[in-house]
């Protein structure tokens, strides 16, 4: 793939050199982990890996700002 294509004026990256996981995300997260399948992109299952640290970040903070609804 080239950097630059005709007409386009922000150049494109090279794409990031990552591992085909057979297993579906469960196996993604076995292999490379969450941090690594998310944030590193060391899978193909980087997306729905980001929409899962979501979820658990979004769970965690709704908890702890319900704890501290309910000790105020």
């Amino acid at each position: 793939m080239s950097s630059s294509r005709d007409g386009e004026r922000i150049p494109r990256r090279s794409l990031p050199a990552f591992e085909e996981v057979d297993g579906g995300l469960r196996g993604a997260l076995r292999t490379h982990g969450l941090i690594g399948t998310a944030l590193l992109d060391k899978n193909q299952y980087g997306p729905q890996a980001m929409i899962l640290l979501l979820v658990i970040t979004a769970t965690c903070t709704g908890l702890v700002l319900g704890g501290l609804m309910l000790i105020t």
